[in-house]
């Protein structure tokens, strides 16, 4: 049988495509080799075999996984997957080529993932031939769950909310000034935590200041990514992802103020990636 999944750095979806019958869908935490530490996706891979498919031969395991940038990283997700399906044919690719099969299929387009990190690349229709420098967290991931909620903390920490919005706000969390230095700066999932707090902003997405948050956060992922491409006002530009997906409709607003051309949006791309997979 052949397993694919689909990683981002929160939640992992994974889909089991049998020669006949109906295609199993599970999910576990996301795993991103840059911020995570080993034993995380360790753990997951062994649940997954151990509990959601056991007793099931995995022939091939087809892995699209964020931060899997280089040999080193990919190697270590495919021996994590190979200690749990030893006989399996691993094959390790980052998340953008996932995203543009996903979304662009057989078509040229520029794909764009917008989760709790960002990222984007150029397609030719077959493979990516360009991609933008994602910096991570720390110093990019423009528009992504991490980087809006780095701004909404701005906001809220800095006296910038108003009345209304600040007592929703301390109704929705009990996080003061120190729990959230100590999540950001010695928590082994920062960008996760970052990114939960775009809950509540979408709870409150017709607010103008999450309104503008999310538009700014959005503006300067397209100048600094998306306009950067070659053919970028003639391709369409499609999206994967829960942010742009909730927040589709600014989204929108930011691509029509600067004359380019919306694609697809999903949300999860392993129904598409199953599709790609899937036994002919």
């Amino acid at each position: 049988m052949i397993l694919v999944a689909d990683s981002g750095s929160t939640k992992a979806d994974w889909v089991l495509l049998p020669e006949k019958g109906e295609k199993l869908y599970v999910s576990t935490r996301g795993f991103n080799p840059v911020v995570h530490p080993v034993d995380l996706l360790q753990n997951e891979v062994q649940k997954l075999s151990q509990d959601l498919l056991p007793k099931v031969h995995i022939d091939e395991v087809h892995y699209y996984g964020a931060g899997c940038w280089d040999f080193r990283r990919k190697k270590v997700i495919a021996d994590c997957i190979n200690n749990s399906w030893p006989d399996a044919k691993v094959e390790v690719m980052h998340d953008l080529l996932g995203a543009a099969r996903a979304t662009c299929g057989n078509e040229p387009g520029i794909s764009c993932i917008l989760g709790t990190g960002s990222n984007t690349c150029l397609y030719d229709g077959k493979e990516v031939t360009d991609n933008v420098t994602n910096l991570g967290f720390m110093l990019g991931d423009e528009g992504s769950g991490s980087h809006l909620g780095k701004a909404f903390l701005r906001a809220y920490f800095y006296r910038e909310l108003d009345d209304e919005l600040n007592e929703a706000f301390e109704n929705y969390t009990t996080a003061d000034r120190m729990t959230v230095i100590n999540n950001v700066y010695e928590s082994d999932m920062p960008n996760t935590y970052l990114a939960g707090f775009t809950r509540f902003m979408g709870e409150h997405p017709h607010h103008p200041l999450i309104q503008k948050i999310v538009f700014t956060s959005f503006a300067e992922f397209l100048d600094r990514h998306v306009r950067k491409y070659r053919g970028h006002l003639e391709l369409p530009v499609h999206f994967i992802g829960s942010i742009a997906f909730h927040f589709k409709s600014i989204l929108l607003a930011a691509l029509h103020e600067r004359d380019l051309t919306a694609g697809r949006f999903i949300h999860k791309p392993i129904e598409a990636l199953a599709d790609y997979h899937s036994p002919r």
